[in-house]
């Protein structure tokens, strides 16, 4: 990793790590509904000039256009409404460590559904560690008000939508030939549009419009939705899928950090250690697609290096939006951010 690379992944996980709050901000004066209808309109806003200005080519074929829509309702709409709504009852930083469950729930769910038909033994463990910290968590001997109420579980389900949105994108986006500014864009906008058909029938109470609010949706729909995903592409594009991912393990420190010292929140040794739990098992979960790679590097040099297609197998979970949807390389980075 070169040191040029480090101020773009750091301003990254603060972008993305930040959406929690944002979201906790924007909830204090709008429904959840509100503000997820809102963060995926502007953030498609923020993407489509983009598209424009570089003249990529966007999907033309309704069928294309109905698996897009599938992908939004599981990688953008659902998983931000979730997190939203449960933002009303725990604490950001709470949101931000569930949702770095995210691609321990991939790794199981292609397991389950046989799009990864096997595990090695360090995925083993990094299911088992991180099931182990997810329980820790939540640690429901203690309370049965805890963290493991309606709030939590919203999260949990957020996290995995996740899951499933970046199993379908990987099996059904990922390799059509369209740039991941190009199908994040798209399907920002198909994400926004069912948000926008269940506006009228959510009952949603009247907004108490403050500074604080209007600033949080701002900040969370242009930059959480909208610039991370290019400064995501950008470092893509000029140090690889690899690298960009690293902001995965970033975004729950992010996240306690601004809840605690921003917010006043107060986050459990349990929660802490589950956390820490919860990265190791993600790590340990990626460790047979980084070993595999490297010996196939050793097999056929750097040319051929550039050839090897992403497979069910590599499937990892950690893809756009996030979340950043959008072909193979766009989705590697994005699992953590979850509520961006």
């Amino acid at each position: 990793m070169r040191q040029s690379v480090l101020p773009r992944l750091a301003l990254l996980a603060l972008i993305w790590g930040s959406s929690f709050l944002w979201i906790k901000l924007a909830d204090r004066g709008f429904p959840p509904v509100e503000v997820t209808f809102a963060r995926l309109a502007l953030g498609a806003a923020v993407l489509f000039p983009v598209v424009l200005v570089r003249r990529e080519e966007v999907p033309r074929s309704a069928a294309f256009w109905g698996q897009i829509v599938v992908a939004a309702l599981f990688a953008n709409a659902l998983p931000y409404l979730l997190f939203a709504l449960a933002e009303q009852s725990v604490g950001s930083s709470t949101a931000g460590i569930i949702n770095a469950t995210t691609p321990l729930w991939t790794v199981l769910l292609a397991l389950a559904v046989r799009y990864q038909r096997s595990v090695t033994g360090w995925q083993g463990a990094g299911l088992i560690a991180g099931f182990g910290g997810t329980l820790l968590i939540f640690s429901p001997w203690h309370s049965a008000a805890g963290v493991a109420y309606a709030g939590g579980l919203e999260c949990l389900g957020a996290s995995v939508c996740y899951a499933i949105g970046y199993i379908y994108m990987d099996k059904f986006l990922a390799r059509r030939g369209l740039s991941p500014i190009a199908l994040s864009a798209c399907q920002l906008l198909a994400a926004a549009l069912l948000l926008a058909l269940a506006l009228p029938v959510s009952g949603a109470r009247a907004p108490h419009v403050s500074a604080a609010s209007l600033a949080g949706l701002a900040i969370l729909g242009v930059l959480g939705t909208g610039i991370a995903y290019v400064l995501n592409y950008q470092i893509i594009a000029s140090e690889g899928a690899t690298v960009a991912s690293t902001v995965t393990y970033l975004l729950p420190v992010v996240a306690i950090v601004l809840g605690v010292v921003v917010l006043g929140e107060t986050v459990t040794a349990a929660a802490l250690a589950g956390i820490a739990l919860v990265l190791i098992g993600v790590a340990l979960t990626r460790r047979r697609q980084k070993t595999a790679t490297g010996r196939q590097a050793r097999r056929t040099g750097p040319a051929a290096m550039k050839k090897l297609p992403s497979t069910r197998r590599d499937l990892d979970g950690t893809a756009a939006g996030a979340d950043p949807p959008g072909n193979r390389e766009g989705h590697e980075a994005a699992g953590h951010e979850g509520a961006r």
